[in-house]
This record gives C-alpha cells, structure tokens and sequence, in this order.
C-alpha cells in the first residue's frame, strides 16, 4: 500500500538519476519513472546569473527526456551552491573538497535548484528557481578532512550533503530544507497539483 498524501493521475517522470530526490518524491506517495539525461551540462556563460544557469540545466536535462516521453509529465532540476558569484561543482579529488569547504565554512552560501515540469503533448513548460540561503559552522580543518574522508563529498555541489553525514557541517537554514537537498518539495507539490498531474489520495 503506498505511503504518503498523494497520488499521481498522470504518468511522471523523473529526469534525474538521484537517489535523493527519488526518495523525496517517493515519501510524498507518488508513483514515477526514474528516466536520467545523459545531456552533458555546459559550463556558465561568463555573464549569466546562477539562478539563470540553474534554470537552463534543469530546462536542458528536461526537454531531453520530454521529447522522448511526450505524454508524461516530466520533471527535472538541477541543484548548484553558489559562494558570492562563484557556482561550486562537485570536487574532482579530496584535496578540491576540502577547499571548496573551508571556503564555506564559517559563512553563509546559497543553494539554488531550478525545476521544471514539462508535458510535450500538452506544449507545457514551466520553471522556476528556489534559492536556499545556508550558513555553515566555523568547522576545523581536521573535521573538515574527518568528513571528506567518508567519502560523501564527492558527488555533491559544494562538496557536503546536508541530509547525510555532513549535516554536522551547518548550523543554521534560511528557506526550503528539501532545495538544499536537491528539490523544493512544496513548489514542485504545488504545480503538479495545479496542472491535475498527481492529486490528494483518499483519507
């Protein structure tokens, strides 16, 4: 029996391969394909705002599995950690994560997912950004090592995972705790309610 106050009416999709937002919309009682873009991202244009960026990768990676999937629903996102103007990518080694986190640590950053819920039969398209500010903790170095060496790190924007290991790492959020993890639950929930996709399951 499925879990959770809501059920999906129209088929979905999810055009990512994360198990954490699976896990979000999962929780939530929705049923959906796991359908991952293979479209290789492209690198910020020199001028272009990271709430911008944000919102043509999760637009890329969703009109890719759309125009293969015309009558679903589907939703993608992309989730980065900007410091200042500077977008943070996932670290390439651990000596890249520990720096990417002794620059975060002791200040506050920003977290900014775009989504979008795109039906190709239905010439639907709609996006939006949601931006998380989070401050971490003035952590030492040696518990900065300490947690990049469990290894999560390293396949995570900005080098931590506040829904894991790392949620030692901050102590304070400002906006929506699901954007940091990878997807703004409510926003999504509420333009999928809006366009009849999922509904209330029966009490």
């Amino acid at each position: 029996m499925s879990q959770g106050p809501f059920r999906a009416r129209r088929p979905l999709v999810l055009a990512s391969a994360s198990p954490r937002r699976q896990a979000l919309l999962a929780g939530q009682g929705l049923h959906f394909e796991v359908v991952p873009s293979a479209v290789k991202e492209p690198a910020p244009e020199p001028v272009e705002a990271p709430s911008d960026y944000a919102a043509r990768m999760a637009r890329i990676k969703g009109a890719d599995i759309a125009a293969r999937h015309p009558d679903k629903v589907v939703l993608s996102a992309d989730t980065i950690v900007v410091r200042g103007t500077d977008i943070l990518g996932k670290p390439q080694d651990c000596r890249e994560a520990v720096d990417m986190l002794s620059s975060l640590s002791g200040g506050w950053h920003e977290v900014i997912t775009g989504f979008c819920v795109l039906c190709e039969r239905d010439a639907l398209a709609v996006c939006h950004t949601v931006t998380t500010r989070v401050h971490m903790a003035a952590n030492s170095p040696e518990m900065l090592a300490a947690y990049v060496a469990t290894g999560e790190p390293m396949d995570k924007a900005g080098a931590y995972g506040i829904q894991g290991i790392g949620a030692f790492l901050v102590d304070e959020v400002q906006g929506s705790y699901t954007n940091v993890v990878g997807l703004p639950l409510r926003s999504i929930l509420n333009i999928l309610l809006e366009i009849g996709a999922i509904g209330v399951a029966d009490a």
